[in-house]
């Protein structure tokens, strides 16, 4: 009888063996997850044929109710419809899950409600879930932040000078934020003339050094033989749109004349001839051609913190909140605003 089994004591045939087990194993491992992938496939396009057609409101409740969904999931869902623009279901998935959900998560999911409010333009609705998360946490830098931002959008500049007060006390530097919001306090104070306006801005301007294009913009509209007075032309090229627009009769030559840049920029706008070219690609351009075409710069605003780009300007971005943060983009474009011209001309 041991001689019949002595191949099994042969090494060869354990190794044989070794590796047709692992060949089994594998085999069935393979095929399994296989088949665990294809029912979860399943399982996914059952809950999402769900959202073929927007939930209702008891549909979304039933939904978030049975569980067959985890929080997180939902909470992807409720991004997805952020980021979508469908604010109405973010707003539900959010308001259903702190009714249903971990208790855990209960303030991250009031923030992102209150958020979501924010976006979506529901500002009082925002200010008290952001309110009431404070109430309760008063030292969460996140919602102090957003009720900032409420409040200045409801231009409560006061009551959002106010939040910097426990802001300061977190050790955030909120000196930009407070230059930011005097300055739109006094540019929507009623009760002050224009010269005052001014007078106050540029004491703001001379002592942080921050916010060029939020206070010159205002006193080149208002005042441009002071703003000419008090520019720092180092920082010309923030104020490039402004310059650009500006009457040829409201310009200090005398300034001008002693900054390159601001020589090439009025030779590219063809009010001097000082400048033969530029290292600056679209002020090259319209210097060298005639002033017959109807050519001229056109704008762009970027963000330099998030690099979000606007076809308008801004002090405040709208994307990632940052302060003082727009920069100027150039391009050459048509000037519509010489062919409207030409064509009245021709009527006379």
């Amino acid at each position: 009888m041991n001689t019949f089994f002595l191949e099994f004591y042969d090494p060869l045939f354990g190794i044989i063996i070794f590796f047709a087990l692992i060949f089994v194993i594998t085999f069935f491992s393979y095929w399994f997850a296989k088949f665990k992938k294809k029912e979860d496939y399943k399982h996914l396009d059952k809950f999402l044929k769900q959202f073929a057609s927007l939930p209702s409101q008891n549909e979304l409740k039933v939904l978030i109710t049975k569980g067959e969904l985890s929080e997180k999931s939902w909470l992807l869902l409720a991004n997805a419809y952020t980021k979508s623009g469908n604010y109405e279901k973010s707003i539900e998935i959010y308001s259903e899950l702190l009714k249903v959900g971990d208790k855990a998560n209960y303030r991250d999911t009031m923030f992102l409600l209150g958020k979501t409010y924010f976006r979506a333009g529901f500002l009082e609705r925002a200010k008290r879930i952001f309110l009431e998360i404070l109430k309760n946490n008063p030292r969460t830098p996140q919602a102090l932040n957003y009720l900032l931002l409420v409040y200045e959008q409801m231009k409560n500049y006061n009551m959002a000078l106010e939040v910097l007060e426990p802001l300061s006390e977190l050790d955030k530097d909120i000196d930009l934020e407070s230059a930011y919001l005097n300055s739109l306090l006094i540019l929507n104070s009623v009760g002050s003339s224009s010269d005052e306006k001014v007078y106050k801005l540029l004491e703001i301007y001379k002592r942080t050094n921050q916010l060029t294009y939020l206070i010159f913009e205002y006193i080149f509209r208002v005042n441009p033989k002071v703003a000419w007075e008090n520019l720092d032309t180092s920082k010309a090229e923030l104020l490039v749109d402004i310059l650009w627009n500006s009457n040829k009769k409201d310009l200090n030559f005398d300034i001008i004349m002693q900054n390159g840049y601001l020589r090439e920029l009025y030779s590219a706008k063809k009010y001097i001839n000082e400048s033969y070219k530029s290292s600056i690609f679209e002020f090259n351009i319209l210097i060298n051609l005639d002033s017959k075409v109807n050519a001229t710069l056109g704008f762009e605003y970027i963000c330099g913190d998030c690099k979000t780009v606007y076809p308008f300007a801004f002090s405040r971005c709208s994307s990632c909140h940052a302060i003082d943060t727009s920069r100027v983009e150039l391009s050459i474009v048509k000037d519509y605003h010489k062919d409207f011209s030409e064509e009245n001309n021709s009527f006379q």
